[in-house]
């Protein structure tokens, strides 16, 4: 017994020697206000945020746990298990290229807890939604439903994933089954809710879009018939090549190409920069979009409907009325001065179209084609010298209508 005292005396004595030490000694490896929090992050229970790579020179501590986590002397299921919370940790860092990294590492332990490997799944899956992998996400929520086909997480996931990949059919599926077995949780319910009105405004636009195009195929063909029962020659636009600077701009075939080409039209559907192309108007009559080109000034007019009942002398006379285009200095373009003519582009002779006729018995020449969609006249100055000039070497044919 006083053995037992003295042990305890010497003790006491021991602690009190240690201690007042530190009266005069500091301790060399003590916490002070500067550093305590560093000292504190290097503590594995209190780290913040674990090293990108674990240095056993420099965390010893962290490399013992990191070996008793990856320990392939203890069974799969614990290491399964390890390799899940060390995602989990990275998933709560944020760092999901990692959290992805443990969670494939656990299922490669192929352990033979389903439930285990479908929730191993089920976060790897939510780690691939949050990096926006969202088929890779989709994938692992249905391998862990196959795993575990009650897995509220798995069957959520899998929704979620679907609605990003706007595929609110089978989104509505996997939210139906998880109601099966989850009836009233709330995140099913509205994601079903969601994907519902979704998929109902995505099916009504797809309904819209097939009337408009059943319509626009409809006006399209009577388009077409009516065009084919006139007898009025069409042709494609071919895309205008750019030439070289040593070309001569001021050619007047030049300046014919150049104003047919600047529709920019491509078939007789196609449609120009305004908006304008051929139609049928209610009384059944096609209204075109026609372009005026006058080569000695290198303009052009552009008339968006032109009805085919009307007649040239309609539309000029309001063209060149009272107003006549700045462009027109000498005032020469008087409408009672004007000649029409259209070129026949196999031939490259020119028909005289008198000014009293209607557009469409000029359309229905059989050596008048419609080119792209628009035709195209060329408008002279009678007697002029630029007139002479345009049509010299030219054979000229004055059209003549029963």
């Amino acid at each position: 017994m006083a053995s037992s005292v003295q042990q305890g005396n010497d003790s006491d004595d021991g602690m009190d020697e240690f201690m007042d030490k530190f009266k005069t000694q500091k301790y060399e490896n003590a916490f002070n206000e500067s550093n305590w929090e560093e000292e504190f992050d290097k503590v594995p229970m209190f780290m913040k945020r674990a090293p990108e790579e674990i240095d056993p020179v420099t965390h010893p501590d962290l490399a013992c746990l990191q070996s008793i986590i990856h320990n392939d002397d203890s069974p799969p299921e614990e290491q399964a298990k390890r390799l899940k919370n060390e995602g989990n940790d990275y998933f709560k860092e944020k760092n999901y290229k990692k959290a992805i990294l443990s969670y494939t590492e656990g299922l490669k332990k192929n352990c033979v807890d389903s439930e285990l490997n479908a929730v191993l799944y089920t976060n790897r899956a939510a780690a691939h939604f949050h990096l926006g992998n969202i088929r890779s996400a989709l994938n692992d929520a249905t391998a862990a439903k196959r795993l575990k086909p009650d897995h509220l997480k798995a069957l959520l996931r899998g929704g979620q994933c679907c609605m990003v990949l706007r595929s609110y059919t089978d989104a509505l599926r996997w939210c139906d089954e998880g109601l099966q077995v989850h009836p009233t949780d709330k995140s099913l319910q509205e994601l079903r809710c969601k994907a519902d009105k979704l998929k109902r405004a995505v099916d009504r636009d797809a309904r819209k879009a097939k009337l408009k195009e059943k319509k626009e195929r409809g006006e399209r063909d009577a388009l077409l018939a009516a065009i084919k029962e006139r007898g009025i020659k069409l042709t494609a636009q071919e895309k205008p090549q750019r030439g070289s600077d040593s070309e001569d701009e001021e050619g007047k075939d030049d300046m014919v190409d150049a104003g047919r080409a600047e529709m920019g039209l491509d078939g007789v559907l196609s449609q120009e920069a305004t908006g304008a192309r051929v139609y049928l108007d209610e009384q059944g009559a096609l209204n075109w979009p026609v372009l005026f080109l006058y080569p000695e000034h290198r303009q052009t007019d552009f008339i968006s409907a032109f009805n085919e009942s009307s007649r040239f002398m309609d539309h000029l006379a309001v063209m060149f009325g009272q107003e006549l285009p700045p462009w027109d200095t000498d005032q020469k373009y008087q409408p009672q001065n004007l000649q029409l003519y259209f070129e026949d582009e196999e031939t490259e002779e020119m028909h005289q179209v008198d000014l009293q006729t209607p557009l469409l018995k000029a359309l229905q020449h059989i050596r008048c084609s419609v080119k792209a969609g628009t035709p195209s006249f060329i408008v002279l100055v009678a007697g002029s010298p630029f007139c002479k000039q345009f049509l010299s070497g030219k054979k000229v044919h004055h059209l003549k209508y029963s």
